[in-house]
């Protein structure tokens, strides 16, 4: 394939002009054995393209690691896609946003106590060249100018919302050219941050979901001559936990695509499918109260959760179809569900008793940071003893995120980060009592400056005005839970993993639902699930089919609180709970 090239008004690839028409699909939020799926589905809207993040935090869990390995296999990702046809975007970030915890920068980097992200640090740059060294050889045959489908590459992402160094930028052109990549690249921001976010000789490309012509404005005022691009169409938008579940028209959101295409516009629909933050992968954001995102990425995309066509993705079909060919191939319906019914958890263990089975602890006078544990994700457990009996007042620099608290072993209270709590009252039963903390990581932050989000407890842990000392953190990542003993179940004070199984013939996509839960996490034979919450707005968690097989299949919950029954429901349809337009 030969060299896309950015002419005065567009895109030519060789002798043949293109406009892109391009939708997200984010590999890392799709189960592996989808990817086909969701792809066919992209050619049969009428795409050409697909874009999609690169999640650094993933694929280099420690520092020297690099992983392409099930479903972070890119590779395979970018084959599949070159089968239907499709060109790739590709955006490696470092930083990615995507409501993703930390925006994929990995928590390791913040094991440095004094490194500033997204910035000219050469402690930051040394770790995004390995990064990007790692990253790079193996993609080298799927640029186009090596046959391969990726057309273009991102330059950071919506730098002008975070800073203005133009030679920061420059550092990161750098190092993408010297890693081999020469398709070319472009930067993406929002309307008023087009300026700061851009590099001269690098395209610049405009994020917005409604305003075209506002937007496109805003873009051709500062690059008169070149593509006209919207590199993020956004068509719906993300969910936190304890509001509402947000939705758009499909309709109003066609309407926009038109306005887009009619301008000879090139576009990246974000998104075409949205998927799900399985495990504890979700981000959050801070603009003066903590909110983390949910499970559920569903984002109320062309596809839902699931893969399904939805009625905005047939009137996006139409409405592209006006401007672009659209393969006649029929649409498929809705895939197969699983059939409703009830699974009872018949095992339990206890999370508290058993934490040395999935973490060793470190010793030392304060509490250690995740970080500094070389912990990405997860929950640390915090152990020290109480000088003395009586009333008692604990007080925490920061609590990141939530914190519970026991004292010999039963429950005294809990603290949580966006409350903004920072004391907790209760009596000590005696001189020596164990005091243990259960901090959870609910996500780091993904945007704006809050970018360096430690986690655990931070700064000084007092008890009635006196230091306490003689901790032990314990990480807890959750990534493995093959050590756990489980017994018949019986009732648990406090945490607790409860287990259970069910048969199946024929393996197909559900939907799990805890009603009578509190707050935990969910696994599938091993599969993380995600979060799931009774504050809502998500009600269920998506159980991809490919995570399911014939025979017995093995559901664990963790629940972080009580349960008032040991009884889960698999259902045939989501619930991501009320909705706001």
């Amino acid at each position: 394939m030969p060299l896309l090239e950015l002419t005065a008004d567009g895109f030519r690839l060789g002798d043949t002009p293109l406009r892109i028409i391009s939708g997200g699909l984010h590999y890392f939020r799709v189960h592996p054995g989808q990817w086909a799926d969701r792809l066919h589905k992209a050619r049969l809207l009428g795409l050409n393209t697909v874009e999609t993040y690169v999640p650094w935090n993933l694929h280099a869990p420690t520092p020297g690691e690099f992983r392409l390995d099930g479903g972070l296999d890119l590779p395979r990702f970018l084959d599949l896609a070159a089968a239907e046809g499709l060109h790739v975007l590709l955006r490696p970030g470092p930083y990615i946003c995507a409501e993703w915890d930390g925006g994929g920068l990995p928590g390791w980097l913040l094991a440095e106590e004094t490194i500033r992200l997204r910035s000219r640090d050469p402690r930051f740059l040394a770790a995004v060249d390995g990064y990007l060294a790692a990253l790079l050889k193996p993609l080298r045959p799927y640029l186009s100018t090596a046959g391969g489908p990726v057309i273009a590459v991102q330059l950071e992402n919506e730098y002008g919302a975070f800073g203005s160094d133009t030679a920061y930028l420059a550092e990161l052109a750098a190092l993408l050219r010297r890693h081999g990549v020469d398709v070319p690249l472009f930067t993406c921001d929002q309307p008023g941050d087009l300026g700061p976010g851009g590099l001269d000789g690098v395209l610049r490309t405009v994020n917005f979901g409604s305003r075209v012509a506002e937007g496109l404005a805003a873009l051709r005022a500062l690059q008169p001559t070149g593509p006209l691009m919207c590199s993020e169409f956004w068509i719906g938008w993300f969910d936190r936990w304890g509001a509402a579940h947000t939705s758009r028209d499909p309709a109003d959101a066609a309407a926009d695509l038109g306005r887009l295409l009619a301008a000879d516009a090139s576009v990246n629909i974000y998104l075409l499918h949205g998927g799900t933050n399985f495990g504890c992968t979700n981000g959050a954001n801070d603009k003066g109260r903590y909110r983390p995102t949910v499970t559920s990425y569903d984002y109320d995309a062309l596809l839902d959760e699931a893969g399904d066509p939805t009625p905005k993705y047939h009137a996006f079909r139409e409405v592209i179809a006006r401007h672009a060919p659209v393969p006649a191939d029929p649409v498929p319906g809705p895939g197969p569900k699983l059939t409703p019914r009830t699974v009872e958890l018949t095992e339990t263990a206890g999370l508290l008793a058993q934490s040395p089975q999935l973490g060793r602890a470190v010793e030392a006078d304060h509490p250690l940071t995740m970080e500094q544990l070389g912990q990405s994700f997860g929950f640390v457990q915090y152990e020290t003893e109480l000088p003395e009996a009586g009333p008692t007042v604990l007080r925490v620099g920061q609590v990141r995120d939530r914190a519970q608290v026991f004292v010999d072993g039963q429950p005294v209270g809990t603290l949580e980060r966006e409350h903004q709590e920072h004391a907790l009252a209760f009596t000590a039963p005696r001189p020596g009592a164990r005091l243990a903390v259960l901090v959870e990581n609910q996500g780091r932050i993904n945007y704006g400056p809050g970018i360096h989000d430690r986690k655990g407890l931070l700064g000084p842990v007092t008890v009635n005005g006196r230091a306490l000392q003689g901790w032990r953190s314990r990480p807890l990542p959750l990534d493995n839970l093959d050590a756990l003993a489980f017994t018949p179940a019986t009732p648990v004070v406090g945490p607790a993993f409860h287990r259970g199984g069910f048969e199946l013939d024929r393996p197909a996509d559900g939907y799990l639902a805890l009603p009578g839960w509190t707050k935990g996490l969910a696994w599938i034979n091993g599969f993380p699930l995600g979060r799931y919450w009774s504050r809502g707005p998500q009600a269920t968690l998506y159980l991809p089919g490919p995570a399911l097989r014939p025979g017995r299949n093995e559901l664990t919950v963790l629940e972080l609180h009580a349960t008032a029954s040991p009884t889960v429901e698999l259902r045939d349809r989501p619930d991501l709970g009320p909705t706001q337009e």
